[in-house]
């Protein structure tokens, strides 16, 4: 089974898992830690997080910012099987992601760069109508 642990600084993980439940609905299988909120640390509910991981289960950690102090210690936990650390995230990979039982690497690095595209400057096209730009919306 797909597993995800989501982490972020401060509430972006929280609000990312809520936009998810509005697209999707409900997911067991989504985990989310919002750090440096409270004195809860990142290790903790990673250990927490695998006290239920199973040995086939497949582990995907998502953090907020690549390089980040959430990201730094999700990558001490690469030593877990069947974990990956996927870093610098966006609502398209993880509505993606959560909607998935499994996935292969190939298809791992394929919505990744699929989630790349999502992030563009989006300017008017001077060229349309104002009906077509009515439809639009």
């Amino acid at each position: 089974m797909l597993k995800l642990f989501l982490a972020s600084h401060g509430h972006f993980a929280s609000g990312m898992k809520s936009s998810i439940e509005i697209l999707a609905g409900a997911n067991a299988r989504l985990t989310v830690f919002d750090a440096y909120i409270n004195q809860d640390s990142v290790q903790q509910h990673l250990d927490e997080f695998y006290k239920d991981v199973k040995e086939d289960d497949q582990v995907i950690l998502l953090s907020d910012l690549y390089g980040g102090s959430v990201n730094q210690i999700m990558y001490l936990y690469l030593d877990k099987p069947n974990t990956t650390l996927i870093a610098g995230v966006n609502l398209a990979l993880v509505l993606e992601l959560s909607i998935r039982e499994s996935i292969s690497k190939e298809d791992i690095n394929r919505l990744v760069e699929q989630s790349r595209e999502m992030l563009r400057v989006v300017e008017q096209d001077k060229t349309e109508t104002k009906n077509e730009q009515e439809d639009f919306f």
